[in-house]
This record gives C-alpha cells, sequence and structure tokens, in this order.
C-alpha cells in the first residue's frame, strides 16, 4: 500500500502505482483555459511534467505553481502541465491573477482517472478525494523516468530535482 502524510498522519494512496520505467497511463484532463480535453502521459514525441497538487487555493500548492510557472520557460521542449482537483474556473481564475502563463493548468475533477491511473488519489482522511503532491518526468516515449511523491502533503516537492530530471 502506497502512503504519504498529511501533516504527520499517514494517508493510503488509492489507484495503481506508477513508477519510473512504467509506461506513463495516457489520460484526459480537463483545461482551465476553456474546458478543452488536455492529454497527459503516453508518448507524445515531447518531454512531459506532470505537476500534481491537491487544490490551488491552498498557500503550498499556489507557491508550488507560482515557482513552475518561473521555472518552465527554461524547460525547452518539455510540456509543463499542473494537475489538480479544482474545478476549471477557479483554476482559470487563480491562473489570471496569479500571472500563470508558461504551463497548462488542468482539472481531474470529472472521474478522477489520472489520480487513479497514477496512484496519487488521497483515500480516508480530511483530504480524501483529492490528490497528493506528487512529480512525474515522462519522457518523448511515453515513459516513466523521474517520480515524486512529497512525503508530507503540506511541504514542496525537490525543485532542483525536478528540473534536472526533467533537463535530462
Amino acid at each position: 500500500m502506497a502512503t504519504t502524510k498529511f501533516k504527520g498522519t499517514e494517508v493510503e494512496l488509492l489507484g495503481n502505482a506508477v513508477n519510473v520505467g512504467d509506461k506513463a497511463p495516457e489520460v484526459v484532463v480537463v483545461n482551465s483555459d476553456g474546458l478543452g480535453d488536455v492529454k497527459v502521459g503516453g508518448a507524445q514525441g515531447v518531454k512531459q511534467l506532470l505537476i500534481v497538487v491537491p487544490s490551488l487555493d491552498t498557500g503550498v500548492c499556489a507557491t508550488e505553481t507560482r515557482n513552475f510557472n518561473a521555472k518552465a520557460s527554461a524547460l525547452e521542449g518539455v510540456k509543463t502541465t499542473v494537475i489538480s482537483m479544482d474545478l476549471p474556473f477557479a483554476a482559470g481564475r487563480f491562473c489570471a491573477a496569479e500571472g500563470i502563463d508558461k504551463l497548462t493548468v488542468a482539472s481531474d475533477f470529472r472521474n478522477k482517472d489520472f489520480a487513479l491511473a497514477y496512484g496519487v488519489l488521497l483515500g480516508s482522511s480530511v483530504l480524501a478525494g483529492v490528490t497528493c503532491r506528487a512529480i512525474f518526468v515522462i519522457d518523448e516515449n511515453g515513459v516513466v523516468t523521474y517520480k515524486e511523491i512529497v512525503p508530507e502533503i503540506t511541504e514542496e516537492p525537490n525543485y532542483d530535482a525536478v528540473i534536472t530530471a526533467a533537463t535530462k
């Protein structure tokens, strides 16, 4: 059983764990800019950086998204997507207010397909039904080359390790 922690309490992760070396499942999420479909995972001919956050409406998630937005322009040839369970309308307002314009912000609110396919859905806890904080880097052929499940949801990921993995 895969787990993470929320404020020190262990929380079960639901779904199929995807690990380094695995083929990244291809899933459709909803773009916060116009409600269109966004395909993530699978072989897309470009590297993908998938940034998974519980909700943009929290300080840590907002900070993480702003930080990756600032770093995204340096990641040439990398398709960068932030995925949360936020409604696309709320995510769109966040992006407009925060100047998020260098990456795609998408939602998995419809069926939790992404969260279940990647094993990042929080089980029984006060946050049940949202995603944990995680990072996946996927190569051009659709293979996961980096995975980070942040051990404590209230903390930020290892930005340096993520950027190094995405630019390898």
